[in-house]
């Protein structure tokens, strides 16, 4: 039984390590960056692999492989534990990395903001959290976590050959304030 267990745990990290180099060729490709040699010499490092995953255009857990590590940064974060980092190893690849940013009424998407707390008067943010990822000092991806629960996650993809436009989260209650305010003064009346 021990051995099955062996021959089995064998198999998933060669498939892991398998998923991590195609996103590495891919990552390398799309991102128009020279990071393949430093990412295949650290496949096995969690904090790369979380990089690898939130760098995915279609999220961060579309493929399989992905999902075990992506499911532990969430957990971790949740518990408060710091973001993972990663080296690239000696060459490193300088302007790439991932920040997390947890959510608030003064840090969210325009969408994902409501009206909650007391009294329905506090401006709330449906998700738990934002992950910046950077490429070459680059906004590459956006990605937000636990939105309306855990779990689901919106990413916001910026690299080459994307026509969405940056924006900053922290400008977003202001500009969903002056969205009601406007929607207000339509309607004739106040809250």
């Amino acid at each position: 039984m021990k051995r099955f267990q062996l021959v089995v745990e064998g198999r998933r990290l060669r498939t892991m390590r398998s998923v991590l180099h195609r996103w590495c060729v891919a990552l390398a490709l799309f991102a128009e960056t020279s990071i393949l040699a430093p990412c295949l010499a650290h496949a096995d490092d969690w904090g790369c692999q979380v990089l690898l995953c939130l760098s995915n255009p279609s999220g961060p857990e579309q493929y399989s492989g992905c999902v075990p590590p992506i499911e532990k940064l969430w957990r971790a974060l949740r518990h408060g534990d710091p973001f993972p980092t990663c080296g690239f190893g000696a060459g490193g690849s300088q302007g790439t990395f991932a920040t997390n940013t947890f959510a608030s009424g003064g840090y969210c998407r325009e969408d994902l903001l409501y009206w909650g707390g007391h009294e329905q008067s506090e401006l709330l943010c449906r998700a738990t959290g934002a992950i910046n990822v950077d490429i070459n000092n680059q906004l590459y991806t956006h990605v937000w976590w636990d939105v309306a629960g855990p779990g689901p996650t919106i990413t916001e993809f910026y690299g080459a050959g994307s026509t969405q436009v940056p924006y900053d989260p922290s400008q977003s209650a202001a500009l969903f304030l002056q969205q009601i305010g406007q929607q207000n003064s339509f309607s004739g009346g106040g809250q």
